[in-house]
């Protein structure tokens, strides 16, 4: 390992012009002007790759591009891993709070500057590099590697959905490897062992047949509104559990060496409420603040609507209401099941004096791998070796669903070894990359093919 590690250093350099090079391509998939900058994305990092000996194929489709690049020669004896990222990158917008061109990098103090430097382009190249440190000192790799590249991720991925049913045994693996999330600071390397899953839903009360004149009407039947407001607040009790009936029974709680590694994170109470705006902070009693918003389900108003919104008064009884709802499911929480056991208690909520309907919206499932399995410990020591630091095990309250399909069409689990810290402002203005982060994260990859191909043995 150590010409590889030693070529990482020496041409580090290197690795930050070709991560400028990259992140000057606009490659915006939410907007049709940016097509050409797409492809022109998918050209660059293909070429990359073909620069390394890599078997490359850029797959057209309806859409944007996918990248395939595989180890040439691959050994049937050796396993295989599977890298995924994405080129496309968050629209810019607004422009007017960058404070540079966000297609034109900057560099300041160890950080590079630029749209999708963070989101993902930074993270899979340094995977990449890590393959190129291998190939230009003659070292040999313990395992056959995959790079699979997608256009399409901020908009849902459509085309990978598509493709990968008709592609999974030319990207069969024994661990899909992703690194398009965070760690809390370079102190605090970590590994994503477990996502949280998603139901959506709509909620709509119905009253009169058309908004009424309250000083007429008012007090003589129900207003949608209140209805509304009365039914979901039966919804959550004082200590901050969800009343649906069998909302936590499938939900596999948490181990006692999990509580252990979660609170190793670094976390305090007062500058969290600070950093959200709030007074204090609340939620589920019995769990602590990070284990609420990444461990355990949750029920949220996304919004309300109903009634009269405009300048000044109008002084009706709306004809309806509505409320948006996302629900975020753990282990093993189903979003079919759930979004019955929440329908069937709305229906028993729902007063007769008004009427209930209730749309169903999209699901994905939570996620989870095994923190003490041969896999997630042998990412565990790649991941410290790379920062230097011990690394921690930690899940991600949010939702990749690319996750789940990689686990339904390749029968692989994933690893999640984000690179990305807490303010690289990924989706937002002046987002970064820490080339800290950038270098460790190379290292990182660097190492992780020998531990992950001794944990196959």
């Amino acid at each position: 390992m150590n010409p590889v590690l030693q070529y990482l250093a020496d041409h580090e350099h290197e690795f930050v012009e070709s991560l400028c090079h990259y992140v000057r391509f606009p490659s915006v998939s939410a907007q049709p002007k940016h097509v050409k900058n797409l492809r022109d994305a998918a050209s660059w990092i293909a070429e990359r790759a073909r620069g390394l000996g890599l078997e490359t194929t850029v797959h057209e489709t309806p859409g944007n591009p996918i990248v395939v690049a595989r180890t040439a020669h691959q050994d049937p004896k050796k396993p295989t891993f599977l890298v995924y990222g994405h080129y496309d990158v968050q629209p810019p917008e607004p422009f007017e709070l960058w404070k540079t061109p966000p297609f034109e990098p900057r560099i300041e103090r160890r950080n590079l500057y630029a749209r999708g430097s963070a989101d993902n382009k930074g993270q899979h190249l340094a995977h990449l590099n890590a393959v190129e440190a291998y190939v230009r000192t003659g070292t040999p790799l313990p395992c056959n590697l995959v790079f699979l590249i997608e256009g399409e991720e901020e908009v849902g991925s459509t085309q990978l959905y598509e493709f990968l049913p008709k592609h999974r045994k030319d990207l069969a693996c024994d661990a899909v490897v992703i690194s398009d999330n965070g760690i809390p600071s370079l102190e605090h390397p970590a590994l994503t062992y477990g996502l949280r899953g998603i139901a959506a839903l709509e909620i709509r009360i119905d009253g009169p047949s058309r908004d009424l004149h309250s000083g007429l009407f008012g007090g003589s039947l129900e207003n949608p509104a209140f209805a509304l407001c009365q039914l979901l607040g039966k919804l959550r009790d004082q200590r901050g559990r969800i009343t649906v009936p069998g909302f936590y029974d499938d939900v596999i709680p948490l181990s006692a060496y999990e509580r252990r590694q979660m609170a190793r994170i670094p976390h305090d109470d007062r500058r969290y409420a600070k950093f959200l705006g709030v007074p204090q902070h609340t939620g589920e009693a019995g769990f602590t603040a990070n284990e609420r918003r990444t461990c355990r389900p949750t029920f949220e108003i996304n919004g309300l609507t109903s009634g009269y919104q405009g300048e000044g008064s109008k002084t009706i009884v709306p004809a309806w209401a509505s409320a948006k709802i996302t629900i975020r499911l753990v282990p093993d929480q189903k979003p079919a099941k759930i979004l019955s056991a929440v329908k069937k208690h709305l229906q028993s909520l729902c007063p007769p004096t008004v009427r209930l309907t209730v749309k169903h919206g999209h699901g994905g499932e939570p996620y989870l791998v095994s923190p003490t399995g041969p896999m997630a410990q042998a990412a565990l020591r790649a991941m410290s070796a790379g920062f230097g630091r011990e690394a921690l095990l930690m899940r991600e309250g949010g939702s990749i669903p690319i996750v789940a399909a990689f686990k339904k069409h390749l029968k692989a689990d994933t690893l999640l070894l984000g690179m990305s810290l807490p303010d690289d402002n990924p989706h937002s203005p002046n987002e970064k990359f820490s080339l800290d982060a950038y270098a460790s994260g190379m290292r990182m990859a660097a190492g992780l093919w020998p531990e992950l191909a001794r944990a196959c043995a």
